[in-house]
C-alpha cells in the first residue's frame, strides 16, 4: 500500500503564532528606541542619553549592531524565501512522485480512484471477518494496521486553491464504508512533468530514468540538512546578540538590553517559525514516502551522522607504528652488521628489488601526506568532507587514514626483512624465485583489498575512490566535479609509481624474476610503455579542462588545458633525453621542462591557491586567510618553487656518490609526493573559502522530475 500514499504537501499555511511582545519600560527608564526604518524594514537604534560622557562611544557601538543585525536579519529573510521556494519544487516533485509510482503498477489501464478504495474497503472487511477467530491481541493488531491503511488514503485535504498548497483532484462523490476521501495526485500529473535528462552517458541516463525515487530521496535529504543549517543560523546569531547586549549592560552599567532584544524576538528571524515548520513537514514527508512510515530509519537518514572515534583504531595505529619503526632499525641492523651494501650482489638487488618496493614506499608517503591534510583542514574548519561530496559519516578521519599507511609500511617492510634474510640464509639462499615473489605477494593483496566486496577495511571509502578513479580514466565521457580533477592532480604526483607498475608486468610477466635478471630496459615495448604511461595522467587532466571548457565556457580551463599539454610535452622530453643522452635532446628538455615549470608555478600560486594579489587586504596574499601566521604562505610559496625544480636531477645528472643511482630516483619522486600533499592543503583552503564567500554549504541534487509550468497555469 506504501505505493498510493496521498501527499499532503510540504507548504500548508498555518498561521505563525504570534509571540507576545515583552512590556517595555517607562519611558524615563529607556536607554535606547529602537525602530523600523523605510519598506526593508531596517532597524536603527537611537541612543538616548547622547549627551553623558562616552555617549557618542555607546551611539556608534549601536550603529555598528544595528548594522550587523539588519545583515543577519536580510540575509536570513532571503534565504527562508528560498526554501519556501524550493518547498513549492518539492511539492509538484512528490505529486509527479506518486502518480509515476502508479503508472508503473499500472501501465496499461486509467487508474480508478473509486474502484480502488471499493476494493481497499472489501478487503478490509473479509479481513476483519477472519480476525475473529484469532487472539485479541493478533485481531486489535491486525484491525489497526487497516484502519492506519484507510486513514492513510484518506489523509489529503481538499481544502484551499493556493498553489503553494494545492492538491490536484476532486473529493470522491460517493464513500466507501462510510468515509470521504480526498484523492491523492492523479495520473494526469505526468502529462506535465518530464524526466531530467543528465545527458552524460547513455548508461547514466538510463541509470537516472530507473532511480527516480532514489534521486529525490537524495535531494530531501540535502534540503532538509540545507533547513537545519537556516535554523542553527538563526540560533546562532539570535544567541550572539543577547550574549552582545548582555555584555554592554554589564560594561556600560545600563539596562538597554530588555529594549534591544525584545526588538529582535520580534523581528523576523526571531519571530518566524517557516523554517521550524518546514522542517517538520519534510521529516514527515521522507517518513512517510521513503522509510514505509518508519521513524527510526527515515529519521536516521535525514539527521547528520557524528563519527565517532574508536579506541581501537588508536589502538592497532600505535601496534603498526611500533612494528614499522621496529622492522625498519632491524634492517638498518642486517645492512650494518651483515655489510650486505659492499657485497657484488647488492647492485643488482638496487636494479631489480628495490623498484618494486619502493612503490609501496610512495603510496605510504602520499597517504602520510593526505593524513595530515585531514589533520590540518579539521584544525583549521576546512569543510573537506562537503568540498569531496563524501558521504555524511563515512568519510576518513586522519587515524584512519594513518593507520591503513602503517598497517601498509608494516607489509612492506616485512617483506624487505624476508627477502633479506632469504638472501644472507644459507639454508634459503638457494631460494631465489621464491625470495623475488613476495613483492608481487603483498602487490596481490593490496589489490585484492582495495576491490574487495565485502564490508571491511572501509568499503565506502574505497568504492569511492575507484569510482573516481575510474571517471578520471573515462575523460572526458564524464561531467568533471571537484574529486575527479583532484584525485587527477594526485595521479600526475605518481608518474614514478605508475614506472614502477609497469616494471612489476614485465619483471615477473616475462619470467625475469627467475634469475634476477632485468632484461625489461631493452625492450622496445617496455621503452614504449615507459612514455606512454608516464603522460597518461597528464592527458586525463588536459580531457577534463576541455570538458569544463565545452560546459562551462570559461577560458581559465582552457588555459589549464594548455599547461598540462605543456607538461606533457616537458615530460616526453625527459624521459627522451633520459633514454639517449644527446645534445639537441638535453636542449629541448631543459627548454621545454622551464616552460612547464613556469606555467604551472604561476597556475598553483595565483588560481589553485589565489595568493600574490597586489591590492590584497594582506599584501601579495589574499583577502581571507586561514592560518594565523602570514610568513607560513610566503615561505610555502618558495618551498613549492623549488620543489618544483625537482626535475632538475634529470636534465643535469646530478650523481652522489654515497647514493645509488635508483635511490636519487625515488627519492626525487619523494620530493614530488610531499610537494603534491603542500598543494593539496591550500588548494582546498582557497576552495573553502570561496564556498564561505558565495555561501555554498550543502550539496545542490538535480531533481528528477522537469515540471512544465505553462501547462500548470493553463489548467
Amino acid at each position: 500500500m506504501t505505493l498510493y500514499r496521498t501527499f499532503s504537501g510540504l507548504t500548508e499555511r498555518n498561521n505563525s503564532r504570534p509571540r507576545n511582545s515583552t512590556p517595555g519600560e517607562d519611558i524615563e527608564d529607556q536607554v535606547i528606541l529602537v525602530s523600523a526604518e523605510g519598506t526593508l524594514r531596517e532597524y536603527q537604534t537611537t541612543f538616548l542619553n547622547l549627551a553623558e560622557e562616552g555617549g557618542e562611544t555607546e551611539a556608534m557601538f549601536f550603529r555598528c549592531l544595528d548594522e550587523q543585525f539588519n545583515k543577519v536579519h536580510k540575509f536570513y529573510k532571503d534565504k527562508v524565501e528560498e526554501v519556501v521556494k524550493e518547498a513549492v519544487l518539492f511539492n509538484k516533485q512528490m505529486e509527479a512522485l506518486i502518480a509515476f509510482r502508479i503508472k508503473v503498477d499500472k501501465p496499461n489501464r486509467k487508474f480508478d480512484w473509486e474502484m480502488e478504495l471499493t476494493q481497499l474497503a472489501s478487503d478490509v472487511v473479509q479481513s476483519v471477518a477472519t480476525i475473529a477467530g484469532s487472539t485479541p491481541l493478533q485481531a486489535k493488531k491486525s484491525e489497526r494496521v487497516h484502519v492506519e491503511v484507510i486513514e492513510e488514503m484518506e489523509s489529503i485535504r481538499s481544502e484551499g486553491s493556493d498553489e503553494s498548497d494545492e492538491i490536484i483532484g476532486d473529493v470522491n462523490e460517493e464513500k466507501p464504508i462510510n468515509v470521504k476521501p480526498n484523492r491523492p495526485s492523479p495520473i494526469e500529473v505526468l502529462n506535465r512533468v518530464k524526466i531530467h535528462k543528465t545527458n552524460e552517458t547513455p548508461r547514466s541516463t538510463i541509470k537516472g530514468m530507473l532511480n527516480v525515487e532514489e534521486q529525490l530521496k537524495r535531494a530531501f535529504i540535502e534540503f532538509c540538512q540545507k533547513l537545519r543549517l537556516l535554523k542553527n543560523y538563526s540560533f546562532l546569531n539570535l544567541l550572539a546578540f543577547s550574549k552582545i547586549m548582555k555584555k554592554y549592560d554589564k560594561v556600560a552599567s545600563r539596562n538597554a538590553s530588555r529594549s534591544y532584544l525584545n526588538m529582535v524576538d520580534n523581528s523576523y528571524i526571531g519571530s518566524s517559525d517557516e523554517v521550524t515548520r518546514l522542517i517538520e513537514r519534510v521529516e514527515a514527508t521522507f517518513i512517510k514516502h521513503f522509510s514505509n512510515a518508519n521513524r527510526r530509519k527515515g529519521m536516521s537518514m535525514l539527521r547528520p551522522k557524528v563519527k565517532q572515534e574508536r579506541l581501537r583504531i588508536t589502538f592497532f595505529l600505535g601496534l603498526f607504528t611500533g612494528c614499522s619503526i621496529a622492522i625498519l632499525i632491524a634492517l638498518v641492523m642486517i645492512l650494518h652488521l651483515r655489510n650486505i651494501i659492499q657485497k657484488g650482489e647488492f647492485d643488482k638487488y638496487m636494479e631489480n628489488m628495490f623498484p618494486l618496493y619502493s612503490l609501496f614506499a610512495f603510496i605510504f608517503l602520499h597517504m602520510v601526506m593526505y593524513a595530515a591534510n585531514i589533520y590540518f583542514w579539521r584544525r583549521y574548519r576546512v569543510n573537506y568532507s562537503f568540498i569531496f561530496g563524501f558521504k555524511q559519516g563515512t568519510e576518513l578521519g586522519y587515524r584512519e587514514v594513518l593507520l591503513v599507511s602503517m598497517g601498509l609500511a608494516t607489509l612492506a617492510l616485512a617483506g624487505v626483512l624476508g627477502n633479506m634474510d632469504m638472501e644472507i640464509d644459507p639454508l634459503t639462499k638457494d631460494y631465489k624465485a621464491l625470495t623475488e615473489l613476495l613483492p608481487l605477494a603483498l602487490l596481490t593483496l593490496v589489490l585484492l583489498i582495495t576491490f574487495c566486496p565485502l564490508n571491511i577495511i572501509y568499503r565506502s571509502s574505497r568504492y569511492f575512490l575507484l569510482t573516481i578513479v575510474f571517471r578520471c580514466l573515462c575523460a572526458p565521457l564524464y561531467k568533471v566535479t571537484l574529486p575527479d580533477f583532484f584525485l587527477a592532480d594526485q595521479i600526475t604526483s605518481q608518474i614514478q609509481a605508475l614506472r614502477y607498475l609497469e616494471f612489476y608486468v614485465c619483471y615477473y610477466g616475462w619470467g625475469d624474476f627467475k634469475q634476477r635478471m632485468n632484461t625489461c630496459k631493452s625492450s622496445d615495448i617496455y621503452n614504449t610503455f615507459y612514455f606512454i604511461i608516464a603522460t597518461i595522467p597528464y592527458w586525463s587532466r588536459l580531457l577534463q579542462c576541455l570538458r569544463r571548457l565545452y560546459e562551462e565556457r570559461d577560458p581559465m580551463q582552457g588555459y589549464n588545458g594548455l599547461k598540462y599539454l605543456s607538461t606533457v610535452v616537458a615530460v616526453l622530453m625527459r624521459t627522451a633525453y633520459s633514454k639517449q643522452k644527446s645534445q639537441g635532446w638535453w636542449v629541448m628538455a631543459l627548454v621545454t621542462s622551464v616552460i612547464a615549470t613556469i606555467f604551472s608555478t604561476y597556475w598553483d600560486l595565483i588560481v589553485d591557491w589565489g595568493l600574490l594579489q597586489r591590492n590584497s587586504k594582506n599584501k601579495w596574499l589574499r583577502d581571507k586567510l586561514i592560518l594565523p601566521h602570514k610568513s607560513v604562505y610566503f615561505g610555502v610559496m618558495v618551498l613549492n618553487i623549488i620543489l618544483r625544480l625537482a626535475w632538475l636531477q634529470t636534465v643535469l645528472n646530478f650523481n652522489v656518490s654515497f647514493l645509488h643511482r635508483e635511490t636519487l630516483i625515488a627519492i626525487v619522486a619523494s620530493l614530488e609526493i610531499i610537494r603534491r600533499g603542500i598543494w593539496n592543503f591550500f588548494r582546498l583552503e582557497n576552495e573553502h573559502l570561496n564556498n564561505v564567500g558565495k555561501y555554498r554549504a550543502f550539496k545542490s541534487v538535480p531533481l528528477p522530475f522537469n515540471y512544465n509550468e505553462d501547462e500548470d497555469g493553463d489548467q
